[in-house]
């Protein structure tokens, strides 16, 4: 037995009205969404993607040590100019991660030079989002290399659908927020320092 449903006009012209605010309720959503990623949450703030990398990072609760490196390195004026720059910010845990006392040891003003060779390893030249470091990794059969501004190398790879970052020393960083973009840049923020030779 078949049964066919007739839909009259007046139910027709019902169901668009209906039809409408259902749609216009999915749109706002869509662009609530993608506001949200435009403007990412990073350590409990907001991070905008028309200020600098600078006034991002200050707002991070997660980003405080680095901050404070930044400010000891003399790179605050570097880091807000023009760029582009691809900054792996790590996080006050990755940070913690570093044997007792390192912290300490490289925000003396005498290790100033150790202390900036160890920030610049995190920054690439230009502006590097996901996408283009994995068509690197690709193009690499598995392994991108990436040059440094202090002149070091850092591999990145994916594993189990994660980037991953293989310092000079062998040590390995995995990027937990990726893409969150700056005026200056790119922020791809990272578990644990790396480590030049």
């Amino acid at each position: 037995m078949i049964f066919y449903l007739r839909i009259s006009p007046y139910k027709k012209t019902n169901m668009k009205k209906l039809l409408f605010p259902v749609l216009a309720v999915v749109a706002m959503a869509f662009s609530s969404q993608a506001y949200a990623q435009k403007n990412p949450m990073v350590g409990g703030a907001a991070m905008y993607a028309d200020k600098d990398i600078i006034d991002n990072a200050v707002n991070s609760k997660d980003h405080t040590t680095l901050v404070a490196a930044v400010k000891a390195a003399g790179l605050v004026e570097t880091l807000k100019g023009d760029g582009p720059f691809t900054v792996f910010a790590p996080t006050n845990e990755a940070f913690d991660k570093l044997p007792a006392g390192t912290v300490e040891t490289i925000l003396k003003p005498e290790n100033k030079a150790m202390l900036t060779k160890i920030l610049t390893y995190h920054v690439i030249a230009g502006k590097m989002d996901s996408k283009m470091i994995a068509k690197a990794i690709k193009a690499g059969m598995g392994k991108a290399e990436l040059t440094t501004v202090s002149g070091g190398k850092l591999w990145a790879s994916m594993k189990d659908g994660k980037l991953i970052l293989t310092d000079e020393k062998g040590g390995m960083a995995t990027v937990t927020i990726a893409n969150v973009m700056q005026k200056n840049g790119v922020i791809h923020v990272i578990d644990t320092v790396l480590m030049p030779n």
